[in-house]
């Protein structure tokens, strides 16, 4: 579909290519950029018209998504903290001037004051807070911000461990990282791994959920596992399905045998923590465009990540004992108990038995989630 005539074309797509041996920056950029092209113009009016709106498409899109979910328990992330680590925020959007951040850093350029010169972290920023032409699926979060993907989607390492460093310094509840990148060749060390799966161990042990991209790629190109640090034991990795529920063919598989080569050395893993985790939606998904009053429909695990971020917002509101850690648990097994509940309330696809490695446990069903904790 063409745009229209007020609207500058869309952006072309980087072709995905296999880095072995790479540094994260490389893998960031397969997994952000390609997440946040944009794959569809839906405005429907030139953008200085007073009546702009998302699309019938968008707004189909975005209802078929939370069904998709079964998200109907009215529940909108009030009390609960989330940090998102993206390529930062653009607060001018229609959708998202309402956002009050109670947070923000720029780990990329030291900006004291939110922008976002990408555009994927004002996507993924939407589906969780915007009000307006769309809803986000938990508006009424504490959001916090850090920008750690430059303007072309790269990111380092350890930009991203002082970002999500940040995040648990400022009482986060849920890390939310709609990115990810090939894991350290030596994970299967101690101390081994990357600064950032490092990182994510220290959200983890105090508590907090950590829910990131299983990434985007899938099919022919899959390097056999999911992204880091998704790939970390108690991080939630989410795969993408369209809004019918079958697989999105761009969402990475998990490897949860075991190998030795190529590297890392991956152990086999154990129910609740095989790879991926959880779907969600993935494939045609309504987000918001930054630096203009448009909207897109767009393809990636990063989109499919902010709707678990929601989920576990939407627990943490219900139950709030639950945040960074049970009084009756450790706070790891906490988050462990929580992952027991996702892959027992998630919808499997037709005929499946136990964990796919497509398909994780299946696609989140948050009124199921919640009713298993009430």
């Amino acid at each position: 579909m063409e745009p229209p005539s007020e609207i500058p074309p869309a952006p072309r797509l980087p072709e995905e290519t296999t880095l072995p041996g790479t540094g994260m920056t490389a893998a960031f950029v397969g997994l952000a950029i390609l997440s946040a092209g944009v794959l569809a113009v839906v405005l429907l009016l030139p953008e200085d018209s007073l009546l702009i709106q998302p699309s019938r498409l968008a707004l189909d899109a975005e209802q078929e998504a939370v069904e998709l979910v079964a998200a109907g328990n009215g529940y909108s992330g009030v009390g609960v903290e989330v940090c998102m680590v993206d390529s930062g925020i653009d607060l001018q959007h229609r959708d998202m001037d309402h956002v009050s951040l109670a947070g923000w850093l720029d780990v990329v350029g030291n900006g004291t004051t939110p922008y976002d010169d990408h555009g994927h972290g004002t996507s993924m920023a939407g589906l969780l807070v915007a009000k307006g032409g769309l809803t986000g699926m938990a508006p009424d979060v504490n959001l916090h911000v850090v920008k750690g993907l430059s303007s072309s989607g790269e990111g380092e390492d350890e930009d991203l461990a002082d970002a999500i460093d940040w995040c648990i310094d400022q009482g986060a509840h849920i890390v939310s990282l709609s990115l990810g990148g090939a894991p350290g060749a030596l994970s299967f060390l101690p101390g081994g791994g990357r600064a950032s799966e490092a990182a994510v161990e220290r959200a983890l042990a105090q508590g907090i959920f950590v829910v990131a991209a299983a990434g985007n790629d899938g099919g022919s190109g899959d390097d056999g596992d999911v992204a880091s640090p998704g790939s970390v034991d108690l991080a939630i990795s989410v795969g993408g399905v369209h809004m019918d529920g079958t697989h999105w063919s761009g969402s990475s598989i998990g490897d949860n045998d075991g190998r030795i080569l190529p590297l890392p050395i991956l152990f086999p893993r154990q129910d609740p923590d095989k790879k991926p985790e959880i779907m969600a939606p993935g494939a045609g998904v309504a987000v918001v465009n930054a630096d203009s009053n448009t909207w897109s429909l767009v393809n990636g695990t990063s989109a499919a990540t902010v709707y678990v971020t929601a989920a576990l917002a939407h627990l943490l509101e219900a139950r709030p004992d639950l945040r960074s850690g049970d009084v009756n648990n450790s706070a790891e097994q906490t988050i462990e108990d929580v992952k027991t509940r996702l892959m027992e309330t998630a919808r499997p696809q037709p005929g499946q038995d136990g964990h796919d490695d497509a398909y994780g446990y299946g696609i989140v069903q948050i009124d199921r989630l919640l009713d298993a904790y009430t």
